[in-house]
């Protein structure tokens, strides 16, 4: 039980502060001129718990730029249930091989309450344009194999618990099990990025937030089924298949994915995801069932994601859209500027960082740059999420090759596109009539 007593590579003199030459951050803003205390002869310790997307990203950021990193990943075999669509811009920002990619969507169908199929698409798609589908498993074992690559040390294990220290020249402990060892690490910063149970969230009291659950099949289709889908993804809209989102079939590399999510009327979810299997029966005919998926989706930021030296980042942070219920480039994306931002304070790991740095170079940054965003879909889903009404003019309202090319400028570049004001009027005089 030694193990569970003693700190490994325990920080005897985590912070000290020279007596004659005091130490100053060297200013990246005007404001900044508060002393920041020195570290002793080591770099700054960083451990991020949670190897998804958003775990690795900070990890591989914060091992590049300098700093001592951890990476916890309780169970490196798995990984989240999800559709698995991500942006076009991923690729290249992220640097994600082609061969990681399962199919290249180029093509969608929304289909209303009263099956009204629109193609989504087909028309409005650019030549060298897609959709990639990947498998959670495949990318989170590349993303976090990249992240050790680059110097972050990768630590299958469960974390237990963290110590919250009592004073700013204290460490934080955490608390882990690895082969039902119980150990301890002492760091100087954390990054949460355990998922929308966080952890971590809860050791700050970073308060809760509304969760969705989302529950998908996967199922194996005879070949002729599977050639259907085989650059084709669809998405039914309706209160048989969810009362305020909706449901979809995504394909996989050789089977298909079919779910639905709810936030209201969790306790039913079984119930629309008959629904879904009902309204797509006779496309799937034939197909087994291969594995059966549930999660929590947070549908809104937390109240906190930065206490002290601990930030949160992806699900832990509620980073997930709101009526297309995206996750996995929000997540690596925070993940990457969270742990930007701590190289970026730390001036690669030489100097403590504070909660004033984290609020800085990495809160502040993310909401400029994405709260828009999330306040748009928040606002969509809000108007056609409701009632069946409003879905069958969704759908109607997607026939539309201007909102059509809209949409995919804003999801597969992740910046909202600037639209004509004429056909905006246009849009939503076309809401209204439906």
């Amino acid at each position: 039980m030694a193990a569970s007593s003693q700190l490994q590579n325990p920080l005897k003199t985590p912070f000290s502060i020279k007596q004659q030459k005091p130490c100053f951050v060297k200013p990246r803003r005007l404001s900044l001129i508060a002393a920041h205390p020195c570290l002793n002869g080591r770099k700054l310790r960083v451990a991020v718990i949670g190897g998804g997307p958003a775990g690795s990203s900070a990890a591989e950021a914060l091992a590049s730029g300098g700093i001592e990193t951890f990476l916890f990943e309780r169970s490196p075999s798995t990984a989240k249930p999800c559709g698995g669509a991500i942006p076009l811009c991923m690729l290249d920002e992220f640097s994600i091989p082609l061969h990681l990619i399962d199919r290249h969507v180029t093509k969608m169908k929304i289909i209303s309450p009263s099956n009204l199929t629109v193609d989504f698409g087909s028309k409005s798609l650019r030549t060298h344009e897609s959709i990639p589908m990947l498998r959670r498993e495949v990318l989170d074992s590349f993303l976090r194999a990249r992240a050790g690559s680059v110097g972050a040390r990768i630590i299958p294990s469960l974390v237990t618990r963290l110590e919250i220290p009592s004073s700013s020249s204290s460490p934080y402990i955490i608390h882990h099990t690895v082969n039902n060892s119980r150990q301890t690490l002492a760091v100087d910063a954390i990054i949460g990025a355990d998922g929308a149970n966080s952890k971590v969230a809860k050791s700050i009291k970073a308060g809760d937030y509304t969760c969705a659950i989302a529950f998908q099949k996967r199922i194996k289709l005879p070949d002729d089924k599977m050639e259907y889908y085989q650059n084709l993804a669809e998405m039914y809209v309706g209160d048989d298949v969810s009362p305020d989102f909706y449901a979809w079939v995504f394909p996989k590399c050789d089977h298909v994915a079919v779910g639905t999510g709810t936030v209201c009327a969790k306790q039913d979810i079984k119930l629309y995801q008959r629904g879904i299997k009902q309204r797509v029966q006779n496309k799937i005919n034939g197909g087994k069932v291969i594995k059966v998926e549930a999660h929590p989706i947070p549908e809104h930021p937390r109240p906190i994601r930065v206490r002290g030296r601990v930030a949160l980042v992806g699900d832990a942070a509620g980073y997930v859209t709101k009526c297309s219920g995206e996750g996995i480039y929000f997540a690596a994306k925070s993940g990457r500027m969270c742990g930007e931002a701590i190289v970026t304070a730390s001036e690669g790991g030489e100097w403590m960082i504070s909660e004033d740095d984290l609020k800085r170079e990495y809160l502040m940054e993310w909401d400029k740059r994405y709260v828009r965003t999330f306040r748009f879909l928040d606002l969509l889903q809000r108007v056609f999420y409701g009632s069946d009404e409003a879905r069958e003019a969704l759908v109607e309202v997607c026939g539309s090759e201007y909102v059509q090319r809209m949409t995919f400028d804003s999801y597969l570049y992740k910046k909202l596109a600037k639209g004509d004001r004429w056909e905006d009027v246009k849009m939503v005089l076309g809401t209204l009539g439906s």
